[in-house]
């Protein structure tokens, strides 16, 4: 259900890019206006994100589930209902922070259930990436049959959200409180230079991947010349490969390690990536996918990694390796749109390679936190249904 609620949130996330291609047809707005438009998404969840975590840290907070969720999905809804770019840009941001508030303590609840575990996390986390690649095959069809004034019924996802996990928020909320009250807690101390590390290569990875989520569909249009469906076509693959990658992440960390798979995951994703960018044709679909797969191996284990090492602050760790992971790439869209404007947008693209090998170059100076080994997953699936 965790999973399910975290799918809702990250809906709006991926509904974002879906609605760039419509508003630089419709309103014809620019490279730079419609990377705009995903920095008010990213902004100020980027900065307020750390603010949610640290709160989480100090109390528990379920209502704040519903109520991030409610504005997540109200933002989007109303991005479309007036033609100002200030309206817009403002809705958009309202989304986005309904999106900042919901990581920390919807990661922190989750890991009530999950008590830490690799594999669980990495379901979890897949609800988000799942959510993520049902944007552009919810959110499209709608936009293109009924433009931008079609925006209020992107509402539903988050109003089904709320309602399906709401009792289970509230026993994992009580379970929580009940040993914080006990006084049940982790022990060590908090690792704030390997947390600094594995936060940059988390500010790399979101480069990437933001990037290619804010462009690829335009891309796709312009040199596969397929209209809205290859855009769509191409950000459903980009999204979906995320979805697989999360899966994957999990069981090759439980396998191999987190640190292992984490590095085996960046230094994969630097020729996906350069092959999105260079290699012509339907291969881009392929490169697609590879580059989201190799992106998104990581991403439960950077929530996990954080966790261990800050756990006396798991809220901020869960703050800034879930939601600052798929938001701070963001701030590096409008760079992004400006060369593509002054270039092309193959030549914009291009960087994002570079960023890539510095994520996996970061990675290298990353270890295990001492004592963090993780339950059984008998144990695992016990103790969360027990907390429910």
């Amino acid at each position: 259900m965790m999973a399910v609620g975290h799918a809702t949130v990250d809906f709006y996330q991926g509904a974002v890019p879906c609605l760039v291609p419509f508003l630089v047809a419709e309103r014809h707005y620019g490279y730079v206006a419609a990377s705009g438009i995903v920095l008010a998404a990213t902004l100020l969840s980027s900065i307020v994100q750390p603010l949610f975590g640290a709160l989480t840290d100090r109390w528990t907070m379920p209502w704040l589930i519903p109520v991030s969720t409610t504005g997540a999905g109200l933002g989007i809804a109303l991005s479309g209902l007036a033609d100002s770019y200030l309206f817009t840009w403002l809705a958009i941001a309202l989304s986005g922070m309904g999106v900042a508030a919901y990581h920390p303590e919807s990661a922190r609840l989750a890991r009530v259930a999950s008590r830490g575990s690799h594999i669980a996390m990495g379901w979890y986390s897949l609800g988000g990436n799942i959510g993520f690649a049902l944007a552009p095959v919810v959110a499209s069809p709608i936009l293109s049959a009924g433009g931008l004034d079609a925006t209020p019924w992107l509402l539903v996802p988050a109003a089904a959200g709320v309602l399906i996990t709401a009792s289970v928020i509230r026993g994992l909320a009580r379970h929580a409180a009940a040993a914080r009250a006990a006084g049940a807690g982790p022990t060590g101390a908090d690792d704030w230079p390997l947390f600094l590390r594995l936060s940059g290569v988390i500010v790399c990875r979101s480069i990437v991947f933001v990037g290619l989520s804010t462009f690829i569909a335009l891309f796709a249009e312009q040199h596969l010349r397929g209209g809205d469906t290859a855009g769509s076509a191409a950000l459903f693959t980009l999204f979906a490969g995320g979805a697989v990658g999360t899966v994957l992440g999990g069981r090759l960390a439980a396998r191999h390690g987190r640190i292992r798979t984490l590095r085996a995951a960046y230094a994969a994703g630097v020729p996906a990536t350069a092959g999105v960018v260079f290699v012509p044709g339907p291969a881009l679909y392929v490169f697609a996918a590879a580059a989201a797969i190799a992106l998104y191996v990581p991403f439960s284990l950077h929530v996990t990694l954080g966790q261990d090492y800050l756990p006396n602050r798991v809220g901020t760790a869960s703050g800034v390796t879930l939601g600052l992971a798929v938001s701070i790439g963001g701030i590096a869209t409008p760079a992004i749109g400006a060369l593509a404007e002054a270039t092309s947008l193959r030549v914009a693209l291009a960087p994002l390679i570079v960023v890539c090998a510095a994520a996996w170059l970061l990675a290298r100076n990353l270890r295990e936190p001492a004592g963090s080994e993780p339950p059984t997953t008998a144990t695992v699936t016990h103790t969360a249904h027990d907390a429910v």
